[in-house]
Protein backbone atom coordinates (compact mmCIF):
# COMPACT_ATOMS: atom_id res chain seq x y z
CA UNK A 1 0.00 0.00 0.00
CA UNK A 2 1.54 3.51 -0.59
CA UNK A 3 -0.51 6.00 1.68
CA UNK A 4 0.93 9.04 3.81
CA UNK A 5 1.11 7.82 7.23
CA UNK A 6 1.52 10.34 10.55
CA UNK A 7 3.59 9.26 13.31
CA UNK A 8 4.19 10.85 16.62
CA UNK A 9 6.95 10.04 19.06
CA UNK A 10 9.27 9.21 16.26
CA UNK A 11 11.96 9.53 17.45
CA UNK A 12 11.77 6.77 20.39
CA UNK A 13 12.31 3.85 21.06
CA UNK A 14 8.53 2.77 19.49
CA UNK A 15 8.24 5.69 17.16
CA UNK A 16 11.47 4.74 15.33
CA UNK A 17 10.21 1.37 15.00
CA UNK A 18 7.02 2.04 13.88
CA UNK A 19 8.46 4.55 11.23
CA UNK A 20 11.21 1.68 9.89
CA UNK A 21 8.33 -0.77 10.13
CA UNK A 22 5.94 1.39 7.64
CA UNK A 23 8.60 2.68 5.39
CA UNK A 24 9.15 -0.62 4.62
CA UNK A 25 6.09 -2.03 4.09
CA UNK A 26 5.45 1.12 1.43
CA UNK A 27 3.92 3.92 3.48
CA UNK A 28 5.47 7.42 3.34
CA UNK A 29 5.96 8.27 6.63
CA UNK A 30 5.93 12.04 8.31
CA UNK A 31 7.36 12.20 11.40
CA UNK A 32 6.86 14.82 13.97
CA UNK A 33 9.64 15.85 15.25
CA UNK A 34 11.66 18.62 17.92
CA UNK A 35 15.43 18.67 16.96
CA UNK A 36 18.02 17.88 14.63
CA UNK A 37 18.77 14.84 16.60
CA UNK A 38 15.12 13.72 15.91
CA UNK A 39 15.43 14.72 12.67
CA UNK A 40 17.85 12.76 11.92
CA UNK A 41 16.63 9.50 13.67
CA UNK A 42 13.83 9.61 11.86
CA UNK A 43 15.59 10.35 8.09
CA UNK A 44 17.75 6.72 9.18
CA UNK A 45 14.02 4.86 9.73
CA UNK A 46 13.02 5.96 6.69
CA UNK A 47 10.55 8.67 7.19
CA UNK A 48 10.49 12.43 6.71
CA UNK A 49 10.87 14.69 9.52
CA UNK A 50 8.45 17.55 10.29
CA UNK A 51 9.54 19.76 12.77
CA UNK A 52 7.04 20.64 15.45
CA UNK A 53 5.13 19.36 18.92
CA UNK A 54 2.24 18.45 20.47
CA UNK A 55 1.52 21.88 20.91
CA UNK A 56 2.37 22.98 18.16
CA UNK A 57 1.23 20.14 15.53
CA UNK A 58 -1.54 21.91 12.74
CA UNK A 59 -3.14 20.84 9.59
CA UNK A 60 -0.04 22.03 7.59
CA UNK A 61 2.01 19.02 9.33
CA UNK A 62 -1.13 16.20 8.45
CA UNK A 63 -1.99 17.36 5.21
CA UNK A 64 -2.36 14.55 2.45
CA UNK A 65 -2.33 12.18 5.54
CA UNK A 66 -4.82 9.03 5.73
CA UNK A 67 -3.80 8.01 8.82
CA UNK A 68 -2.08 9.00 12.24
CA UNK A 69 -0.01 6.75 14.80
CA UNK A 70 0.43 8.46 18.09
CA UNK A 71 3.33 7.01 19.57
CA UNK A 72 4.55 10.23 21.49
CA UNK A 73 4.20 10.19 25.65
CA UNK A 74 5.25 11.25 28.82
CA UNK A 75 6.55 8.16 30.29
CA UNK A 76 7.76 8.78 33.26
CA UNK A 77 7.68 7.02 36.76
CA UNK A 78 7.78 10.32 38.77
CA UNK A 79 7.02 14.14 37.47
CA UNK A 80 4.79 16.74 37.49
CA UNK A 81 1.30 15.88 37.08
CA UNK A 82 1.08 19.10 34.80
CA UNK A 83 3.95 17.62 32.38
CA UNK A 84 1.67 14.29 32.56
CA UNK A 85 -1.59 16.19 31.33
CA UNK A 86 0.07 18.64 29.07
CA UNK A 87 1.73 15.92 26.83
CA UNK A 88 -0.48 12.84 27.53
CA UNK A 89 -4.30 14.88 28.21
CA UNK A 90 -3.91 17.95 26.35
CA UNK A 91 -1.34 16.38 23.46
CA UNK A 92 -3.71 13.62 22.50
CA UNK A 93 -6.70 15.96 22.60
CA UNK A 94 -5.10 18.79 20.08
CA UNK A 95 -3.88 15.84 17.39
CA UNK A 96 -6.94 14.41 17.28
CA UNK A 97 -8.72 17.53 16.83
CA UNK A 98 -6.40 18.34 13.65
CA UNK A 99 -6.32 14.60 12.08
CA UNK A 100 -9.83 15.36 12.03
CA UNK A 101 -10.04 18.74 10.87
CA UNK A 102 -7.36 17.73 8.39
CA UNK A 103 -9.12 14.61 6.75
CA UNK A 104 -7.48 12.24 8.34
CA UNK A 105 -9.26 8.71 8.10
CA UNK A 106 -7.41 6.44 10.99
CA UNK A 107 -6.05 7.65 14.46
CA UNK A 108 -4.06 4.20 15.96
CA UNK A 109 -3.36 5.46 19.72
CA UNK A 110 -0.50 3.26 21.24
CA UNK A 111 -2.06 3.13 25.19
CA UNK A 112 -1.06 1.13 27.75
CA UNK A 113 -2.52 -1.53 30.22
CA UNK A 114 -1.17 0.87 32.97
CA UNK A 115 -4.53 2.87 31.41
CA UNK A 116 -6.15 0.28 34.03
CA UNK A 117 -3.88 0.05 36.78
CA UNK A 118 -4.65 1.65 40.33
CA UNK A 119 -2.79 -0.58 41.78
CA UNK A 120 -4.62 -4.08 41.70
CA UNK A 121 -3.58 -7.52 40.41
CA UNK A 122 -4.16 -7.78 36.63
CA UNK A 123 -4.68 -11.53 35.69
CA UNK A 124 -5.66 -13.05 31.92
CA UNK A 125 -7.65 -10.12 31.46
CA UNK A 126 -9.50 -9.41 28.50
CA UNK A 127 -9.70 -5.44 27.23
CA UNK A 128 -13.12 -4.43 28.89
CA UNK A 129 -12.73 -6.31 32.02
CA UNK A 130 -11.73 -3.65 33.75
CA UNK A 131 -12.49 0.21 33.71
CA UNK A 132 -10.35 3.07 32.64
CA UNK A 133 -8.31 3.76 36.02
CA UNK A 134 -9.62 7.65 35.95
CA UNK A 135 -8.66 8.01 39.58
CA UNK A 136 -5.53 6.18 39.65
CA UNK A 137 -3.09 7.91 41.98
CA UNK A 138 -0.08 7.37 39.36
CA UNK A 139 -0.10 10.27 37.16
CA UNK A 140 0.80 8.46 34.16
CA UNK A 141 -1.54 6.16 34.59
CA UNK A 142 -4.57 8.54 34.96
CA UNK A 143 -3.22 10.64 32.31
CA UNK A 144 -3.38 7.57 29.74
CA UNK A 145 -6.87 6.56 30.61
CA UNK A 146 -7.74 10.29 30.02
CA UNK A 147 -5.71 9.83 26.87
CA UNK A 148 -7.86 6.40 25.95
CA UNK A 149 -11.36 8.07 26.48
CA UNK A 150 -10.77 11.05 24.30
CA UNK A 151 -9.39 8.56 21.77
CA UNK A 152 -12.36 6.37 22.16
CA UNK A 153 -14.76 9.14 22.37
CA UNK A 154 -13.29 10.69 18.81
CA UNK A 155 -14.23 8.06 16.90
CA UNK A 156 -17.23 9.22 14.35
CA UNK A 157 -17.85 6.50 11.58
CA UNK A 158 -20.31 9.70 10.03
CA UNK A 159 -17.04 11.74 9.36
CA UNK A 160 -14.84 8.70 8.56
CA UNK A 161 -12.83 9.79 11.04
CA UNK A 162 -12.24 5.85 13.08
CA UNK A 163 -9.64 5.53 16.06
CA UNK A 164 -8.08 2.25 17.35
CA UNK A 165 -5.89 1.72 20.84
CA UNK A 166 -3.39 -0.49 20.96
CA UNK A 167 -2.33 -1.39 24.65
CA UNK A 168 0.96 -3.32 24.53
CA UNK A 169 2.78 -4.66 28.13
CA UNK A 170 6.01 -4.39 28.79
CA UNK A 171 7.58 -3.70 25.10
CA UNK A 172 11.10 -4.76 24.77
CA UNK A 173 13.44 -5.46 22.06
CA UNK A 174 16.25 -3.71 20.02
CA UNK A 175 16.72 -0.07 20.31
CA UNK A 176 14.87 -0.37 23.89
CA UNK A 177 16.01 2.69 25.74
CA UNK A 178 14.08 2.25 29.00
CA UNK A 179 13.90 -1.62 30.42
CA UNK A 180 17.31 -2.93 29.70
CA UNK A 181 19.53 0.25 30.52
CA UNK A 182 17.08 0.69 34.13
CA UNK A 183 17.91 -3.19 34.35
CA UNK A 184 21.93 -1.90 34.27
CA UNK A 185 21.87 0.88 35.48
CA UNK A 186 20.09 -0.93 38.89
CA UNK A 187 22.88 -3.24 39.41
CA UNK A 188 25.73 -1.18 38.65
CA UNK A 189 24.70 0.83 41.31
CA UNK A 190 23.51 -1.85 43.97
CA UNK A 191 20.24 -0.91 43.59
CA UNK A 192 18.51 -4.10 42.09
CA UNK A 193 16.30 -6.25 43.89
CA UNK A 194 13.39 -8.46 43.33
CA UNK A 195 9.79 -7.77 44.60
CA UNK A 196 8.90 -11.23 46.04
CA UNK A 197 11.40 -12.98 44.31
CA UNK A 198 10.03 -11.89 41.02
CA UNK A 199 7.29 -14.64 41.18
CA UNK A 200 4.86 -12.05 39.58
CA UNK A 201 3.43 -13.76 35.92
CA UNK A 202 3.36 -11.14 33.58
CA UNK A 203 2.59 -10.59 29.43
CA UNK A 204 5.25 -8.83 27.31
CA UNK A 205 5.67 -7.11 23.97
CA UNK A 206 8.26 -7.08 21.41
CA UNK A 207 8.39 -4.29 19.45
CA UNK A 208 8.65 -6.55 16.19
CA UNK A 209 4.63 -7.80 17.46
CA UNK A 210 3.82 -4.47 18.06
CA UNK A 211 4.69 -2.70 14.76
CA UNK A 212 3.14 -5.52 13.21
CA UNK A 213 -0.27 -5.19 14.88
CA UNK A 214 -0.17 -1.08 14.04
CA UNK A 215 0.19 -2.17 10.34
CA UNK A 216 -2.64 -4.57 10.93
CA UNK A 217 -4.44 -1.69 12.56
CA UNK A 218 -4.24 0.76 9.57
CA UNK A 219 -6.29 -1.63 7.93
CA UNK A 220 -8.59 -3.77 9.97
CA UNK A 221 -10.62 -3.55 13.55
CA UNK A 222 -14.02 -1.59 14.29
CA UNK A 223 -13.22 2.23 14.97
CA UNK A 224 -13.67 3.03 18.78
CA UNK A 225 -12.32 -0.51 19.56
CA UNK A 226 -9.45 -1.26 21.66
CA UNK A 227 -6.64 -4.19 21.85
CA UNK A 228 -4.53 -5.51 23.82
CA UNK A 229 -1.29 -6.54 22.36
CA UNK A 230 1.26 -9.13 23.89
CA UNK A 231 3.70 -11.68 22.66
CA UNK A 232 0.96 -14.62 23.16
CA UNK A 233 2.80 -16.05 26.20
CA UNK A 234 3.00 -15.97 30.00
CA UNK A 235 6.44 -15.68 31.84
CA UNK A 236 7.70 -14.60 35.37
CA UNK A 237 9.35 -11.19 35.85
CA UNK A 238 11.69 -13.23 37.62
CA UNK A 239 12.48 -15.58 33.96
CA UNK A 240 11.83 -13.17 31.77
CA UNK A 241 14.07 -10.20 33.11
CA UNK A 242 16.99 -12.51 33.79
CA UNK A 243 17.05 -13.68 30.38
CA UNK A 244 16.73 -10.68 28.88
CA UNK A 245 19.94 -9.20 31.15
CA UNK A 246 21.73 -12.21 30.18
CA UNK A 247 21.47 -11.71 26.53
CA UNK A 248 23.92 -8.47 26.82
CA UNK A 249 26.19 -10.31 29.17
CA UNK A 250 24.19 -8.76 32.76
CA UNK A 251 23.70 -11.44 35.80
CA UNK A 252 20.69 -10.14 37.86
CA UNK A 253 21.55 -10.67 42.01
CA UNK A 254 19.28 -12.91 43.95
CA UNK A 255 18.42 -10.19 46.70
CA UNK A 256 14.82 -10.28 47.12
CA UNK A 257 12.29 -8.03 49.14
CA UNK A 258 8.46 -8.63 49.88
CA UNK A 259 6.04 -6.91 48.03
CA UNK A 260 4.36 -5.51 50.56
CA UNK A 261 6.98 -4.02 52.47
CA UNK A 262 8.27 -1.98 49.42
CA UNK A 263 5.36 -0.89 48.79
CA UNK A 264 4.60 0.34 52.51
CA UNK A 265 7.88 2.04 52.01
CA UNK A 266 7.02 3.69 48.74
CA UNK A 267 3.61 5.04 49.93
CA UNK A 268 5.33 6.95 52.61
CA UNK A 269 8.93 7.74 50.50
CA UNK A 270 6.91 9.38 47.68
CA UNK A 271 4.86 11.94 49.30
CA UNK A 272 8.20 13.31 51.56
CA UNK A 273 10.35 13.05 48.13
CA UNK A 274 7.68 15.32 46.69
CA UNK A 275 8.08 17.75 49.29
CA UNK A 276 11.40 17.89 49.66
CA UNK A 277 13.14 16.86 46.47
CA UNK A 278 10.28 17.22 43.68
CA UNK A 279 12.77 18.00 40.83
CA UNK A 280 14.77 14.36 41.42
CA UNK A 281 13.09 10.93 41.08
CA UNK A 282 12.83 9.16 44.08
CA UNK A 283 14.52 5.48 44.62
CA UNK A 284 10.98 3.72 44.70
CA UNK A 285 7.79 4.99 43.24
CA UNK A 286 4.36 3.67 44.26
CA UNK A 287 3.91 2.80 40.79
CA UNK A 288 6.74 0.93 39.81
CA UNK A 289 6.43 -0.62 43.59
CA UNK A 290 2.81 -1.87 42.67
CA UNK A 291 3.73 -2.86 39.06
CA UNK A 292 6.50 -4.93 40.41
CA UNK A 293 4.46 -6.72 42.82
CA UNK A 294 1.35 -6.97 40.80
CA UNK A 295 1.05 -10.27 38.44
CA UNK A 296 -0.30 -8.53 34.97
CA UNK A 297 -1.54 -11.25 31.94
CA UNK A 298 -3.46 -10.07 29.41
CA UNK A 299 -5.72 -11.96 26.77
CA UNK A 300 -4.81 -11.30 22.79
CA UNK A 301 -8.21 -13.02 21.50
CA UNK A 302 -9.33 -10.13 20.22
CA UNK A 303 -6.93 -8.93 18.53
CA UNK A 304 -6.63 -12.38 16.91
CA UNK A 305 -9.88 -12.32 15.68
CA UNK A 306 -10.31 -8.85 15.28
CA UNK A 307 -7.25 -7.61 13.42
CA UNK A 308 -5.87 -10.60 12.40
CA UNK A 309 -2.73 -10.62 14.40
CA UNK A 310 -0.40 -13.22 14.91
CA UNK A 311 2.87 -12.58 17.04
CA UNK A 312 5.58 -12.84 14.74
CA UNK A 313 8.36 -13.23 17.32
CA UNK A 314 8.12 -15.52 20.25
CA UNK A 315 10.35 -14.74 23.46
CA UNK A 316 12.90 -17.37 22.89
CA UNK A 317 13.34 -15.73 19.55
CA UNK A 318 13.59 -12.52 20.53
CA UNK A 319 15.81 -13.15 23.40
CA UNK A 320 18.48 -15.06 20.70
CA UNK A 321 18.12 -12.16 18.35
CA UNK A 322 19.16 -9.87 21.20
CA UNK A 323 21.89 -11.96 22.19
CA UNK A 324 23.05 -12.52 19.03
CA UNK A 325 23.59 -8.61 17.87
CA UNK A 326 25.26 -8.14 21.30
CA UNK A 327 27.87 -10.62 20.12
CA UNK A 328 28.08 -8.85 17.16
CA UNK A 329 28.51 -5.82 19.33
CA UNK A 330 31.18 -7.37 21.74
CA UNK A 331 29.13 -6.67 24.26
CA UNK A 332 29.21 -10.33 25.36
CA UNK A 333 31.48 -12.85 24.84
CA UNK A 334 30.46 -15.71 22.00
CA UNK A 335 30.20 -19.53 23.90
CA UNK A 336 31.34 -20.62 20.72
CA UNK A 337 34.10 -18.52 19.41
CA UNK A 338 36.91 -19.98 22.18
CA UNK A 339 39.46 -21.78 19.95
CA UNK A 340 37.62 -20.98 16.62
CA UNK A 341 39.92 -20.59 13.87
Amino acid sequence: MSADIFVTGGSGFVGAATVRYLSNAGYWVRALSRSEASDRAIRAAGGEPVRGDLESVSGTHLAGCEAVVHAAAHVRAWGRWRDFRRVNVAGTARLLAVAREAGVRRFIHIGTEAALFHGQPMCDIAEDDLPLALRSPYPYARTKAEAERLVRAADDPVRGFRTIVLRPRMIWGPGDRTLLPALAQMVETGRFAWVDHGRAATSTTHIDNLTRAIALALEHGEGGSVFFITDGETVTLRDFLSRLAASIGLTLPDRSVPGGWLRTIAFVVEPTWRFLAPEREPPITRMVAAMLACPCTLRIDRARSELGYRPVVSVEEGLARLRQSAIRSARVPNPEGAGAG
